[in-house]
């Protein structure tokens, strides 16, 4: 490896110097016997891997991106990531279960996750950080180092507590390191690999793909190549539409966007023709773009293997403890002080969410890492403490975000036709949905409370209390969401009032981040979360923990945050008629029903911040008893999540609104519009 950035020219010598050292032993290490095979065939394999990462790098360094055959670049994509592709996955080290049944059960997992943290290096390689390469390589060679120790001095092998302590404090130890450049990567512009593709790669030719270093599959080579097709205009309307409703969305909050100086941006590979005019619109508002390496929270391609990710996503279990926990948080204090200007600067991020891969149902592995109640505890403190940190440097009423989404190649034969009406859905008449959407809030600020029951198989029955207005005449309960920061358009939102909320709320399907929650069910006393399950394993307490880690993001208990109505009845037809409906990502999907989210409020970390509807009115409902603790208990007014979950129209019985006198106002019966002046939202359904 050659080229190396972000680093001075006496660093990058010594760096230079360790990493050959630690190459060189490395590549002794397939030839080496020390007497135990089962582990020879791992460290072997570990050993291949690493040296395919540094020839990877001197590829690079000579320029084999611009000058091989694009068929040589597709051929070293595949031979990275081929550990991790499903249908080898089965016999690879990075499958905790494999490794157990290879090397037992208290070193299988160890060093299943070691092969994991290399395997991460491909990123790493591809963006020249010698840094993160070096101190990886040498973790792998400290620990292969005590296998052979050991094995030649006693004929044993090293205890797994042994091992962990090695894993342990080398994550540690670098803990200034990997912080530093989080946060660096979030706050500072840097020209890197993802800018220099977007602003001038060739973007007919699908080879700049590999110059990301991300996993290339079929569905990026065709999005790539469908964006190439389209004319300038539509990727004009799309980008603007994105850029546009960034800016918007400072304007209607009052935020002075002049002041700022960075936007982070989050796309899916393919996409870079839209990205290209996205940036070019950003510069021009006084912006400059931050991306970095992380799905679509940064730049990224298709997972290779979602189970593996998933099989790992616990391995935090190997490192968390009070004194992890404690150093993480004050090398991030150090990074965010030393670059506390450029978090001034900081504007927010804008993503482009994509939808239409295939469903991924997770399947829970005996071997794969868990958290103790005691480390679940942990990491929600830490995450808290983490919020309320940057938060300090960041003040959220400072900054705001965006988000729009598009459909793959992958949501089959209808994806030209649904990306085309995904457009339209994401520039519908806003004025009409306002206009629309006013009358729904006059008829709710008159309720005392609202009832939602479900039909077809739906089991929700839920009583939502309301925020109490003062003077109606200046002050309105929800807010009338159009197409600004939260594209498409369509819904209107409050934060309930927590005690006097009660029931249930139960979806048949959900899909969250791609995975897909059957028969979800939330019980609620006083707005507060009191029990949660789901039907996708047979074993009960594998669907509580299932639940409780990636909707409830481990915390004991959540409380309703919002609960809102979606408006957006052309999106829901659209996903209908094409077969789609389940494949909606949440920015859409919560637009097309009522929905409820479980955690922080809309208005979190902003909830002193006045906001007012197009109609002048002060929108109040902006907190709940629980983030009213804010100002005396900070790190128990706030969760950190938000998790919209959205009953379908064809789901929704009923509904209505209760006035404090017991009338009622109908909003809603059996997934139609019957309220007064909101019946042309009916029209799509004919």
């Amino acid at each position: 490896m050659e080229n190396m950035a972000d680093v001075t020219e006496e660093d990058r010598a010594l760096l230079s110097e360790r990493y050959r050292l630690a190459m060189d032993r490395v590549s002794q290490i397939p030839q080496e016997h020390f007497g135990a095979e089962a582990f020879e065939r791992y460290f072997a394999a570990a050993a291949r891997f690493l040296l395919l990462i540094d020839e990877t790098g001197s590829f690079i360094g000579q320029g084999g991106l611009n000058t091989a055959p694009v068929e040589e670049l597709a051929k070293r994509n595949r031979e990275l990531y081929e550990d991790a592709e499903p249908k080898h996955y089965a016999e690879s080290y990075l499958n905790p279960e494999y490794a157990v049944n290879e090397l037992g059960e208290e070193l299988g997992p160890l060093l299943s996750h070691l092969y994991y943290r290399l395997f991460r290096l491909i990123g790493f390689v591809y963006e020249n950080n010698i840094e993160e390469i070096t101190v990886r390589t040498e973790l792998f060679v400290e620990v292969y180092t005590e296998f052979v120790y050991r094995w030649q001095e006693d004929n044993t092998l090293p205890d797994g507590p042994v091992i962990k302590d090695i894993l342990y404090w080398s994550a540690s130890d670098y803990l200034d390191l990997s912080s530093e450049r989080e946060i660096r990567e979030m706050l500072c512009p840097k020209r890197g690999v993802w800018y220099d593709i977007v602003k001038s790669a060739d973007l007919n030719d699908v080879r700049y793909l590999y110059a990301y270093g991300e996993y290339v599959s079929d569905n990026e080579l065709e999005t790539a190549k469908f964006m190439a097709g389209l004319d300038e205009a539509t990727i004009a309307s799309m980008a603007d539409t994105y850029t546009e409703g960034y800016r918007i969305g400072f304007e209607v909050t009052g935020k002075d966007l002049s002041r700022k100086g960075t936007v982070k941006l989050g796309y899916r590979l393919g996409f870079e023709r839209m990205m290209r005019r996205a940036v070019e619109n950003f510069e021009k508002l006084g912006l400059s773009p931050i991306s970095y390496r992380g799905g679509y929270r940064g730049f990224g391609g298709a997972p290779v293997n979602r189970q593996m990710d998933y099989d790992h996503r616990n391995d935090d279990a190997i490192y968390l403890d009070r004194q992890y926990v404690n150093r993480k948080l004050d090398t991030c204090r150090a990074a965010l002080e030393k670059y506390r200007v450029q978090a001034g600067r900081y504007a927010g991020p804008a993503y482009v969410e994509t939808f239409g891969e295939e469903d991924f149902k997770p399947v829970n592995k005996p071997h794969a890492y868990s958290m103790s109640e005691e480390q679940n505890r942990l990491k929600v403190e830490f995450e808290a403490k983490y919020d309320e940190l940057t938060n300090q440097y960041i003040p959220q009423e400072e900054v705001s975000f965006t988000i729009i989404a598009f459909p793959i190649p992958q949501i089959g034969p209808v994806f030209k036709e649904l990306f085309e009406e995904t457009i339209r859905i994401n520039t519908l008449d806003y004025r009409l949905y306002r206009d629309v959407q006013q009358k729904l809030i006059d008829a709710l600020d008159q309720a005392d409370f609202c009832i939602i029951r479900g039909m077809n198989g739906n089991r929700t029955d839920l009583k939502v209390n309301l925020w109490k207005l003062k003077d109606p005449q200046k002050e309105t309960i929800f807010e009338n969401c159009v197409a600004d920061v939260n594209i498409p358009v369509g819904e209107v939102f409050t934060s309930p009032v927590l005690e006097g909320t009660e029931g249930v709320l139960h979806v048949k399907r959900f899909l969250l981040k791609g995975m897909e929650f059957k028969d979800l069910t939330i019980s609620f006393r006083d707005g507060m979360i009191t029990d949660y399950c789901c039907s996708n394993f047979d074993v009960e307490e594998e669907n509580r923990r299932f639940v409780m880690e990636n909707v409830l993001y481990r915390h004991e208990t959540l409380p309703l945050g919002e609960f809102a109505i979606g408006t957006n009845t052309t999106a829901y037809v659209v996903a209908r008629r094409l077969g789609v409906e389940d494949k909606f990502p949440i920015l859409i999907a919560e637009k097309t029903g009522p929905h409820f989210a479980v955690g922080d409020t809309c208005y979190s970390h902003v909830e002193d911040v006045k906001v007012y509807n197009p109609d002048g009115k002060e929108i109040v409902a902006r907190e709940n008893s629980v983030a009213a603790l804010r100002n005396e208990k900070p790190l128990e007014a706030y969760f950190n999540c938000h998790t919209d979950i959205t009953i379908p129209y064809d789901e929704l019985g009923e509904l209505t609104a209760v006035r404090k006198d017991g009338s009622l106002i109908p909003v809603i019966r059996e997934g139609r519009f019957v309220l007064e002046g909101t019946e042309i939202l009916n029209r799509a359904f004919e």
